[in-house]
């Protein structure tokens, strides 16, 4: 899908743009959650999935404000549009709630093995969501 009123070649380049600026604020959101879900973990003896609830919580900020300011270009301080954001950011918390229980505690895999997949799948949906949905330019 191109944006409105451009080439499908000039479309592209925002795509790959936009992904690749996805890519390193999701990179940064997922340090986050990732160090602070460990040390939840390790340091306040949580279970996995209290563990990554505290990460996602750490790591929400630096995903919205990332994505509004350099993925998108929005505002950052935009009520419709952080609502959106915050229904985005909860099914990919369920998503990734999900996935944790699914391996860690159901398939008993070791915790930073259900990260790990939770690192690869919700990035890539959350950038589908976001782009189509989120901070969609409805100009």
């Amino acid at each position: 899908m191109s944006e409105p009123g451009m080439s499908e070649p000039a479309a592209g380049r925002v795509l790959v743009r936009q992904g690749g600026t996805f890519l390193v604020v999701g990179l940064a959101a997922t340090a986050v959650h990732a160090l602070c879900s460990l040390a939840a973990r390790d340091l306040g003896h949580l279970s996995a999935i209290q563990s990554t609830f505290v990460g996602y919580v750490c790591s929400v900020g630096v995903s919205y404000l990332g994505n509004a300011r350099f993925t998108f270009g929005r505002p950052a301080l935009h009520g419709a549009q952080f609502a959106k954001f915050l229904v985005v950011s909860l099914i990919g918390l369920g998503a990734n709630l999900g996935i944790t229980w699914l391996f860690a505690n159901r398939l008993g895999w070791p915790f930073p093995a259900a990260l790990a997949v939770v690192v690869v799948v919700i990035p890539v949906l959350s950038f589908a969501a976001a782009k189509l949905w989120a901070f969609a330019d409805r100009r």
